[in-house]
């Protein structure tokens, strides 16, 4: 956290944004990310989808600039990002040229950008927005996220229901009714007393005698413990270190989907992994390619994706990434160098089922007063109805209740 960020921003620390809610999923915490992880029935996943959100707002006019729309570069004449630096540029797209490591993903049609997206109704409030972005359903007033509700389209229920360890908190795109996993690191997660002092799993065995058969609700959720230990076994045995000679910066997302990467390719049945990325809230300082905090945290973005994928190796066969934001930043710059509040927004799409190498969205054409946002043309579940629809072949209706797509993207490829 920074002191170029807002207030609202400042006042959630990262105990603030990270705890405060009951956890029932795993989430191991990274200096300034957050990575929880929702197992399915062990060894069977669908599909796997890995969520980042950038937390604090990024700024998609810089992630992808519409070197095109002449009011960009009025509007941000100390921080726009030069026509002639940018990757992947079409007739009005290009990839900040910090994505640089992810070009072979997008050259390759593995990753796919979809520009002006976001709520269907401005929420300038970093709290708020999160909530109704990961809540998916406007008007209940049901705590359930979109990825549980997405967990509850099988009828698995996961062996490790119930499971809590260790601080950080979920995001609410996981809360709900489903169970998934919850330790403050995969390494970490065994039966208190199951250590080195009790070579002969004496601890371990007296516990279980004691909980098998306790028919209470309590003994219920030990068991739960004890399987999903069990299950978990064989990413405890996956390799801490990156394969395939890939390379994920020093940055704690890249820390963070270093991890993701090892449950997935212990293959218990994983499906659903989030990644929370703070520190985007730029109302200073976001500065140029040279110097300021845009250009270091695209750096860290790009080299934590890359390495992703090339540490997944075939396991990315059937891994898609989406990267989104609780809500965009204005279009011009402010007095700081900075940006405040907006809200339309870019979103990445990367991986299995993708059709990528393209950018897609109806650009709404920009306007520089000092209150003028980026107009929203796609609704952002459009872009996750897709990739839910393509990856878990499942009803978005019961995943995002009350949307209706009134047109496909053609986003994915169908499973």
């Amino acid at each position: 956290m920074t002191d170029s960020c807002c207030p609202e921003y400042a006042a959630m620390t990262r105990r603030g944004l990270f705890t405060g809610v009951a956890l029932a999923g795993t989430s191991t915490l990274f200096g300034s990310t957050l990575l929880t992880t929702a197992a399915s029935a062990a060894g069977v996943a669908r599909s796997v989808l890995v969520v980042v959100s950038l937390r604090g707002a990024a700024d998609g006019l810089s992630l992808v600039v519409p070197h095109a729309d002449p009011v960009y570069y009025s509007a941000r004449p100390r921080i726009a990002v030069p026509s002639s630096a940018l990757l992947a540029k079409d007739g009005f797209f290009g990839l900040h040229p910090d994505l640089r490591p992810l070009l072979p993903l997008w050259q390759a049609g593995r990753m796919a950008a979809v520009h002006a997206t976001g709520l269907p109704v401005a929420n300038r409030s970093h709290f708020a927005a999160m909530e109704e972005v990961e809540d998916a359903d406007p008007g209940s007033s049901a705590r359930v996220g979109w990825l549980n509700r997405l967990l509850g389209t099988d009828g698995d229920r996961s062996p490790l229901q119930g499971f809590a360890v260790g601080g950080g908190v979920a995001p609410t795109s996981l809360l709900g009714p489903e169970p998934f996993l919850a330790a403050d690191d995969v390494d970490d997660l065994r039966i208190a007393g199951d250590d080195e002092w009790d070579p002969q799993g004496r601890r371990v065995r007296s516990l279980q005698t004691m909980w098998d058969g306790a028919p209470a609700e309590l003994g219920g959720a030990m068991r739960s413990v004890f399987r999903a230990i069990r299950d978990l076994q064989p990413v405890r045995q996956t390799p801490a270190g990156p394969a395939n000679g890939a390379s994920y910066g020093s940055s704690d997302l890249g820390r963070a989907l270093q991890t993701a990467a090892r449950v997935i390719k212990g293959n218990v049945g994983v499906e659903v992994l989030t990644v929370d990325h703070g520190d985007w809230d730029m109302h200073t300082n976001v500065g140029t390619l040279e110097w300021g905090r845009m250009q270091n945290l695209t750096k860290q973005l790009g080299s934590a994706l890359a390495g992703f994928f090339t540490d997944l190796g075939s396991h990315g066969d059937n891994v898609t990434v989406v990267v989104l934001s609780e809500f965009g930043r204005r279009v011009k710059e402010n007095a700081n160098v900075g940006l405040d509040h907006g809200h339309g927004n870019v979103m990445f799409v990367l991986g299995a089922g993708v059709r990528g190498g393209q950018y897609y969205g109806t650009w709404p054409g920009l306007s520089g007063q000092l209150d003028s946002d980026l107009v929203v043309t796609t609704d952002y579940r459009a872009v996750l109805s897709e990739v839910v629809a393509a990856r878990f072949d499942v009803s978005t209706a019961s995943v995002f209740p009350g949307y209706t797509q009134a047109e496909s993207l053609g986003l994915m490829r169908s499973s």
